[in-house]
């Protein structure tokens, strides 16, 4: 799981370091916090989902 969540919150270019991609890194934090506090993951997965929702909306 800690594999696929690294590989989206960076974006690789080819013969460069790759870069951070804000919008899935500032929606991480919600999810981190209701992993933390619920430890479910359908919880998890709705506030991802909700947070990156917002983050796109905003941004």
């Amino acid at each position: 799981m800690a594999a696929l969540v690294v590989s989206s919150l960076f974006t690789q270019h080819l013969g460069r370091l790759p870069t951070l991609n804000v919008p899935y890194a500032i929606a991480t934090i919600p999810s981190v916090v209701v992993a933390v506090v619920t430890r479910s993951l359908l919880a998890v997965a709705v506030v991802g989902i909700a947070a990156l929702a917002i983050t796109r909306l905003l941004m």
